[in-house]
């Protein structure tokens, strides 16, 4: 376990609580915006300086491009005992509107005990967590004795192509001795009832990002024509975002609603999941997602001019599917969309599951329960996507633990890419605190 506060090694230079707040700050001030395209500023910036932290303690880091300015960082760190544990976060952030904020997205303000900008909960502050922690122990000398990966990594938010997925398949050297690894979006908290549970992402739903077309036959708009594509294809959309799909609870959920029916008094089923997710309130909207497959329009382009029908219309979908669940997700969405309905994919990525009970699970419970021991902590099954789809190709068992406890009414979900992305000053001094307790209980 950690040393405790008392002793030396957690005087202010290596206490990792004490700068993980301006790590944090200093992040999300590199604007590293990700429009989907090589038209943002890049992740170079954020890369060099998280090289330059790594660099003052004595850890050396190795900069990773396929595109220029799209820069991922890789690290070796630790000794040499047992297998590599890989902890990986992403440097890249969606965009933001600065007059839809209440502060600067970019400016990193703290205002009313909250840290505010963007990335502030995804994903710099798991990155800052994870530097804090890193740098603290490297100064004190309490270097684990298992092999670690430091990964930070570019375009996470646009399915990583330019990122993880370039390291895994043209530097996998630099990884592929790591059978575990540890990112983002798991280990904040959510209550029920009173009772403050602790979500460990231990699943991922698959993703299919999926472009629609239809075609017909162009005319004017002002005379009759049953072949239009507009028509066509809005026809389609409609049918598609109306669809309520079934309930199916993988193993993940399975657990996490058995705790959850234990607090509520009653035993989670099939037919009561939705009642139970509902419990979570502030984050029933993100968990009532990870039950189903889902699959959500969120583009619509067609036409050129009032008065004439276009030959072709295109629409974007955003479809997540649940592990075991592929073939009956695509089965269902062709037959929502028709035979006159092409799609083609822009980003295909498989689910994953790590076992809901293995060494690194009860090392992540530990390590929680050592801070706040009347907590309960449980797996679930995230909604969207991580860059643990990459490194899983390399056989990796993984989970998501940045560790955040958060004040009972915030509503966390609701911030992941959206305006005024916040997060509570001492829920980032707990994580580093917390991933401080992990790496000695998973690292010696």
């Amino acid at each position: 376990m950690s040393a405790s506060p008392s002793t030396p090694q957690h005087d202010a230079l290596h206490d990792p609580a004490t700068e993980v707040v301006d790590l944090c700050r200093d992040l999300i001030r590199i604007d590293t915006s990700n429009y989907g395209d090589d038209s943002g500023p890049g992740e170079r910036l954020a890369a060099e300086h998280v090289a330059a932290l790594l660099d003052e303690v004595g850890i050396e880091s190795r900069m990773v491009e396929d595109v220029a300015g799209r820069t991922s960082l890789v690290a070796r760190w630790g000794g040499s005992e047992g297998k590599g544990l890989l902890l990986h976060g992403h440097l890249d952030v969606v965009p933001a509107q600065k007059e839809d904020w209440t502060h600067d997205p970019f400016a990193g303000e703290i205002a009313d005990g909250y840290l505010w900008g963007r990335g502030a909960v995804d994903m710099k502050d798991f990155d800052a967590i994870l530097l804090s922690v890193v740098r603290a122990r490297a100064r004190a000398g309490r270097v684990p004795s298992r092999p670690i990966a430091l990964c930070f990594t570019a375009d996470e938010e646009a399915g990583g192509h330019k990122g993880a997925e370039v390291i895994v398949r043209d530097h996998a050297d630099l990884v592929d001795d790591c059978t575990e690894a540890i990112g983002e979006v798991g280990g904040f908290t959510t209550t029920v009832r009173g009772q403050r549970i602790y979500l460990i992402e231990a699943a991922e739903k698959g993703m299919a990002w999926m472009r629609l077309r239809s075609r017909g036959t162009a005319g004017h708009g002002s005379m009759v024509n049953h072949d239009n594509a507009v028509t066509e294809l809005a026809a389609a959309v409609a049918r598609v975002g109306a669809h309520e799909w079934p309930v199916r609870l993988t193993p993940a959920m399975e657990v996490l609603l058995a705790a959850v029916g234990e607090i509520a008094g009653t035993r989670a089923t099939p037919d009561n999941a939705q009642a139970l997710v509902e419990e979570f309130e502030s984050s029933a909207r993100m968990l009532g997602a990870v039950i189903r497959n889902t699959v959500n329009p969120t583009m619509f382009d067609a036409g050129y001019k009032v008065n004439v029908i276009p030959s072709e219309a295109t629409a974007h979908l955003d479809g997540r599917f649940l592990p075991g669940h592929e073939d009956e997700f695509f089965a269902t969405l062709d037959e929502l969309l028709g035979p006159r309905v092409e799609r083609e994919f822009i980003s295909h990525q498989q689910p994953w599951e790590s076992p809901t009970e293995s060494t690194l699970m009860r090392s992540i419970t530990r390590s929680i329960l050592a801070e706040d021991p009347d907590a309960v902590v449980a797996p679930y099954l995230m909604s969207g996507g991580t860059d643990a789809k990459h490194f899983g190709k390399l056989g990796m068992t993984a989970y998501g633990f940045a560790p955040l406890r958060l004040p009972a009414d915030l509503d966390f979900g609701s911030l992941f890419h959206g305006v005024d992305e916040r997060v509570p000053v001492d829920a980032l001094e707990f994580g580093a605190r917390v991933f401080d307790r992990f790496l000695d209980e998973s690292c010696g």
